[in-house]
């Protein structure tokens, strides 16, 4: 696909159509939030564009695989710790955030947050102190792909319907251009490989022919 081509598709991706069948609605510009917010806030705010919200809607847009509870792999992706940007999280930091959350919300200590645990926690219903996750220092806990995480995150903020081409210079641009690139080379290369009967190089050495 061209630089052009793809300028287009960002243009026409504003409309956020995705977005809004998955979550009922979306705004084209940052929510504006209290730096003194909670994670929870601030997170919904930047990552899902939702400024009005209540727990049970959080849990659920954040129950990847709608089975009822978060598990360990949940908790590190809507802490954005699948992203990109947390290439550089150690395991230790990682490890912390799990059991810090589970600590706080995991009442009765099987690893998973059910729905009513995490109700209770946010609520302070059954007798709990009402409480809120907590911040790790480690972003706004990003999980889209990675056309929406620049839309989110660079496109509102610095560009729009009206954008051209010669516009899209910022280092946000080019680096995600260039991944657009990278992908479609490597899909270019697969196709490739996948019309030959056979793939040379993966005949083990004793069977090829010098």
């Amino acid at each position: 696909m061209s630089f052009g081509r793809l300028l287009g598709a960002c243009a026409a991706s504003m409309a956020l159509v995705g977005y809004v069948a998955a979550h009922g609605g979306a705004h084209q510009k940052p929510l504006q939030v209290d730096p003194q917010a909670d994670w929870a806030t601030r997170h919904m705010a930047e990552e899902h564009h939702i400024g009005n919200f209540d727990p049970g809607a959080f849990f659920s847009l954040h129950d990847f695989d709608d089975n009822g509870s978060w598990d360990t792999a949940e908790i590190l992706k809507f802490y954005g710790m699948e992203d990109e940007t947390a290439k550089d999280v150690t395991q230790e930091k990682k490890d912390e955030i799990v059991r810090e959350v589970l600590k706080l919300v995991d009442s009765n200590g099987n690893g998973v947050i059910e729905r009513e645990e995490w109700m209770n926690f946010s609520r302070g219903e059954g007798g709990k102190e009402k409480g809120a996750l907590p911040d790790f220092g480690t972003g706004p806990g990003h999980h889209w792909d990675m056309e929406m995480e620049y839309e989110i995150h660079h496109w509102e903020k610095y560009h729009d319907e009206n954008t051209k081409e010669e516009d899209l210079t910022h280092p946000e641009d080019i680096e995600h251009f260039r991944k657009h690139d990278e992908l479609e080379d490597a899909a270019e290369a697969q196709e490739k490989l996948d019309k030959q009967a056979i793939v040379e190089h993966n005949i083990p050495s004793k069977f090829r022919k010098e």
